[in-house]
Formats: C-alpha cells, structure tokens, sequence
C-alpha cells in the first residue's frame, strides 16, 4: 500500500469503529445492558437477569476472539492484554478501586456514556472527573505514583499471559489449538448458564448477550484486520491505524474518554488525532441519545444535593484511577479483555466485582447511619 491511500483506510477504520460503537450504545440504552447494574441486582434483590446478559455476552465474545485468530484474521499476541508482563498487583488494586467508585459514580464508564446520550448530565461530570483522573494516571502524577509502586510487583512470562499462549508453552501445541479448547468450555459454559433463567426467555438473552460480543468481535476484526499493515510506507514497520495503544484493540471505555477530552482540549495540535477508541465514545453517546429519542425516554437529570455530587466525585477519581491502573473497565477487561484469556483480565474482573460489593455494603451502611 503507498502512502496516499493511508487517509482513506484510516478513516474507514474510524467509520467502522464509530458505527459498531452506535450499536452498542442504542443496545445498552434499550436493554439497560450494565456490569454493576448486573452486580447490584444480584445484591440487592437476587435477580440475575442483567447478570445472565454479562455471561451471554462474556462467553459469547470468546469464542468470538478465537474464532478471528484460528482463521488468522487477527494475532491474538498483538493485543494490550495478552503481553508477558503480568501486573497481577495492578490489576487486582486497580479493579478493586474502578468497582468501587462505579458504585458511587451510578455506573461504570460505558454507563455513564450511555446515560449522558440519554440526557443524564450527572453522567457528563463523572465523565470529565473520571478522563482528568485517567489522564493524570496515564501520564501525569498518579502516573508516577503507578510506575513506582504497583507497576514495579509482576510476573514476566515468556509466552504472554493468555491462558491458550501458557498451555502451548507448557504442554506444547499452537496457541490457536490450545484456543478452541480453553474458550469452548467456559465459553459454552457461561452461555449455558446465561440461557437458565425463568424470569425472561433464553432466546433473547442469547441475541442481546451475542450482539454486545458481536460488536467487539467486530471492532477486534476492525482494528486487527482492516486496520492492520505489516508495512507502514511510511516507517516500514507493523502498523495498527488510528489506535492510541499502536496495538490491537477493541471496546473500552475509560483510557478513551481520557484520549476523548485531550484531543477536545487540544484539537488545533496536529499530534493530537483521532483514534478508535475516541471515535467509540462519540458513537456509544451517539447511539444511546439515538435510542432514546426514539424510545421518547430522553430526560434531563441533574444532582440531588451536594452530598450526591460528592459521592459521584469520589466515584469518578476512583474509576478514573483504578481503570487505568488495571487497564480497562468492566467492559475492556470484563468482556473485552476477557475474550483474549488473559489472565490479568480475569484477575481485574473478579476485583471490580468484589469492589462494587464493598461499594454497595458502603452505601447500605449509610442509609443505616442516616
């Protein structure tokens, strides 16, 4: 390819991202499709039905992944969350922190975008809070503070972190064997489960849980495929377009709205361009405001008082942190992250998991107090 049609494809790659990032965005504003959602009503009143909709979507987004990879559309290596370095520390804090603070913030990330698009404008502070708090943990001072001090406990493995990746350089085989075999059975397994339930019918947990994983299985084939040069003309290097991370990537949210509010603030520097993870967040807002409209369910929402305003601060600065420190949101490691088997996925999930816990026993403690 010469260097005159890079233009062309990079702004494919844009429309491509934007367009499935609108999907997803009316999807979640029509299904109320939402991690800590899912988690609170597990909590709060033992309904699993949103939480079915995350284990459709999981499993599903798996064998998603690897079907891209056996069929050598993408190289499941190549992405941020299946590199040797294992920041087990990182994730684990990190995750525990995002799922804290979602509980304050009335949402994680992807959350709060859908609800702005929906005219929530307590969302639009969490949002500028929590991409000034990633930024600074990104590359300002709680950067340092990551860099020298959580960043510095990991694991090196030689063959990366992915769970196909360890099995072939333990047992032997090809990763891409080793793949199939290791997201069938918890891949089937999570659509099984997620199919069990008797307060709604399997089937459309199925369709919705299977477009949330088809629009990051998409986005990875976007980013990994179409996106991807082996030669850049310019550089005659490997090359992934319109990517901040200059490797694969797929939906996340919270490094993003960071890249979103850097490039805003400082759109006359040429440096400064759009991304796919930029054009995501435009379109998951895009698509949610899309569907409401629609639906007639587009409503303005404001703070109660200043003890909820504090509340969602803390919230955002701890979602802005931990995301960042653990390298996704509960939609880039919980569903994204998670479709690669990486291992510092898994471990991030179950953190933000026991995270929001401790976040909902906190607000029930205060409404004991009150």
């Amino acid at each position: 390819m010469d260097e005159s049609s890079l233009p062309a494809l990079t702004r494919q790659v844009l429309a491509a991202a934007f367009g499935l990032a609108v999907i997803f965005g009316a999807l979640c504003q029509r299904t109320r499709f939402c991690t800590m959602g899912a988690i609170s009503d597990v909590y709060t009143m033992g309904d699993w039905r949103r939480a079915r909709l995350w284990m459709a979507a999981s499993g599903a987004a798996m064998l998603g992944f690897q079907a891209l990879a056996a069929g050598g559309a993408i190289d499941p290596a190549t992405s941020i969350y299946t590199g040797p370095r294992l920041l087990w520390l990182s994730a684990m804090v990190g995750g525990a922190l995002f799922g804290f603070g979602m509980v304050l913030g009335s949402g994680c990330i992807s959350r709060n975008l859908v609800r702005l698009g929906g005219g929530n404008l307590k969302s639009l502070v969490v949002l500028l809070v929590a991409a000034i708090a990633a930024g600074a943990t990104l590359r300002g001072i709680t950067a340092v503070a990551r860099v020298g001090t959580l960043e510095k406990v990991f694991v090196e493995l030689p063959s990366g972190q992915s769970l196909p990746a360890l099995a072939a350089g333990l047992l032997g085989g090809s990763a891409v064997h080793w793949g199939w075999s290791l997201a069938g059975v918890p891949g089937l397994l999570l659509l099984a489960l997620a199919s069990r339930g008797r307060q709604e019918r399997p089937w459309q947990v199925l369709v919705i849980g299977g477009a949330v994983a088809g629009v990051i299985t998409a986005l990875w084939w976007v980013s990994g495929h179409l996106g991807y040069l082996p030669e850049d003309p310019r550089t005659l290097e490997p090359v992934y377009l319109a990517t901040n991370s200059r490797r694969m990537e797929s939906l996340s949210t919270i490094a993003p709205v960071a890249y979103a509010l850097d490039w805003l603030l400082m759109f006359s520097d040429q440096s400064k361009t759009l991304t796919l993870g930029i054009a995501t967040v435009g379109g998951i807002v895009a698509g949610a405001a899309l569907m409401a409209w629609k639906d007639d369910s587009f409503r303005w929402e404001g703070f109660a008082n200043v003890g909820d305003l504090g509340l969602h601060l803390v919230g955002a600065v701890c979602m802005g942190v931990g995301g960042i420190v653990a390298m996704g949101c509960t939609v880039g490691q919980g569903i994204t992250g998670v479709s690669t088997l990486s291992v510092s996925s898994f471990l991030a999930v179950g953190a933000m998991v026991a995270g929001a816990w401790a976040g909902l026993r906190y607000q029930e403690w205060r409404l004991e107090q009150a």
